[in-house]
């Protein structure tokens, strides 16, 4: 098939290798059966899923094996766009070797990454990143069969788009992995709030426990917290000590002593250590008139201590000796 019967000239540029060779060729297209399961020794389960949103269609086949719920084999079947068969086929391809556990925690995002040809470059263009949710969502409906438990048990709690069947966790993923900025843009990589908008915020005809615009704000926050710069080191706590106990005197002269001798006070360095937390602690004595006085316990402890953090370092914590 020529790229063009594929895709519009114009797009193809947009599809990873990958994506393309496995539209042409998928490697897993293909039906199991009973006897593919008894040749294998295990068990054949077959499970269906479609998207309302756009008429694609997919069946899943596993064959499992029950002594370690390992499956042995995966094929699909899809009636849909290129761009889901490419997905159906690597979210197949991902589910061989695993436990049906492990299989369960793949996501739409592990598809689209492993049909990359590089780590930097989309597979897909954004606006067909929804082809990808159908295959995670029928390896859960697959596990559900196996288990013969209600799927609503397996699904993920918090899903933001109904239409698109989109989790808060592929939004979180996709706004961090792609730096997105707009909720349009949520909406080109996920498909989230790309249909009904109910979920993208407040004021739409059905109401929702998670908007778009809030998840957007919060993660662009924790972004933005988590790429602040370091602050810069202490260059102070690196001194040797003697260094340090040169500059505390300086500072006693300077800045502390003369105030404390306005009272009749004094105040005389005792040793200088560094403690379990980091600080640096700085012993002192009390001379004269500050010797004894109720107030050098309190509120001269915390004007040493608040000069010295000022003029030398803010990990400087000063006690009595």
């Amino acid at each position: 098939m020529a790229k063009n019967d594929l895709i519009g000239g114009s797009l193809w540029e947009q599809y990873s290798a990958k994506v393309a060779e496995r539209m042409n060729n998928p490697r897993h297209f293909g039906e199991l059966t009973a006897a593919d399961a008894q040749r294998l020794g295990g068990r054949l389960v077959i499970a269906n899923e479609g998207a309302e949103s756009c008429g694609d269609t997919v069946r899943l086949y596993w064959i499992v094996r029950e002594s370690d719920e390992r499956i042995l084999a995966a094929t699909f079947k899809s009636f849909g766009c290129g761009t889901a068969i490419a997905s159906t086929d690597m979210m197949a391809e991902m589910c061989i070797g695993k436990t049906v556990s492990e299989a369960t925690k793949i996501t739409n995002l592990d598809v689209e990454r492993a049909l990359r040809d590089t780590a930097d470059k989309a597979a897909v263009p954004p606006q067909k990143m929804h082809c990808s949710v159908m295959a995670y969502e029928v390896i859960k409906r697959a596990a559900a069969l196996y288990r013969n438990v209600d799927i609503a048990t397996l699904q993920d709690k918090d899903i933001v788009c109904e239409c698109a069947r989109v989790t808060l966790q592929t939004i979180e993923d996709a706004i961090r992995i792609n730096d997105l900025h707009t909720v349009e843009e949520i909406a080109d990589y996920t498909k989230a709030g790309a249909f009904c908008k109910s979920c993208v915020r407040p004021g739409g005809h059905e109401k929702r426990e998670l908007y778009l615009v809030d998840i957007l704000a919060r993660v662009r926050e924790e972004m933005s917290r988590e790429s602040s710069p370091l602050p810069p080191p202490d260059a102070f706590l690196e001194q040797s000590v003697v260094k340090q106990i040169r500059a505390i005197e300086a500072a006693l002269d300077n800045d502390i002593r003369p105030v404390l001798a306005r009272d009749g006070g004094g105040i005389e360095l005792d040793d200088v250590r560094r403690a379990a937390d980091g600080s640096l602690l700085v012993l002192v004595q009390y001379k004269g008139a500050c010797k004894g006085c109720a107030g050098s316990v309190a509120g001269t402890l915390s004007f040493v201590q608040q000069s010295l953090q000022e003029r030398l370092s803010p990990a400087i914590r000063v006690q009595v000796a």
